[in-house]
């Protein structure tokens, strides 16, 4: 282990905040700087950015949106991880989530909402920063408003099923199909079955 490794202080925590919306980055910045426990607060827009701040500065805990831009945060989890094992992440978002399972299996250490007071996440960031985990999943509405049926016919897009298959295993015309599987790209906000599948891969959303 390296010196500067030992020297790596749990009372004073360096942060990272990931999120390409300038406004969500100015408050959490300037909240978390008032912490007395942050003792840097870094910034980055992109996975790019992150990863070689992360390279760099080596901070405690990285907060990391679910969307950034394009680019998925689970997989810029993953990519500061490998890059740096002792940098721990908490994915967070206002617009969707992602299963506890698939944000371990992605590397990270918890999941907050950007509707939570602040006060809450500050103490997220900082307990995953001390090593800890905040999965709290409770008390939140189903995934972005998808019901049980339209997460049928989302699970069945994913295994490859056409609109008529699908029509055909759930007993359904395919008009009401069609209607289902709008309301799945409205409520994902994607354009067409590929994005969606691939949306709901990443918030763990399939079964």
């Amino acid at each position: 282990m390296s010196s500067d490794t030992a020297l790596r202080s749990p009372e004073r925590l360096s942060v990272l905040v990931v999120d390409d919306h300038d406004v969500v980055h100015w408050g959490i910045r300037l909240m978390l700087t008032q912490q007395p426990w942050v003792d840097r607060c870094l910034s980055a827009h992109s996975g790019e950015e992150a990863l070689a701040l992360v390279t760099r500065y080596r901070p405690h805990v990285a907060l990391v949106d679910l969307f950034i831009g394009e680019e998925s945060g689970a997989e810029i989890c993953e990519q500061l991880r490998q890059a740096e094992p002792l940098t721990r992440v908490l994915l967070f978002s206002g617009a969707g989530e992602i299963s506890p399972h698939a944000a371990r299996a992605a590397g990270a250490s918890g999941f907050a909402y950007k509707d939570w007071p602040a006060r809450k996440i500050a103490s997220a960031v900082r307990l995953v920063g001390l090593g800890k985990t905040v999965f709290d999943h409770q008390d939140r509405p189903v995934a972005l408003g998808l019901s049980d049926r339209e997460r049928d016919v989302l699970n069945l897009m994913a295994s490859g099923a056409t609109n008529p298959e699908i029509a055909e295993k759930l007993h359904l015309s395919k008009h009401t199909v069609k209607e289902h599987t709008s309301a799945v790209y409205r409520k994902l906000e994607v354009r067409n079955r590929t994005e969606a599948v691939q949306r709901a891969q990443r918030l763990g959303l399939l079964s």
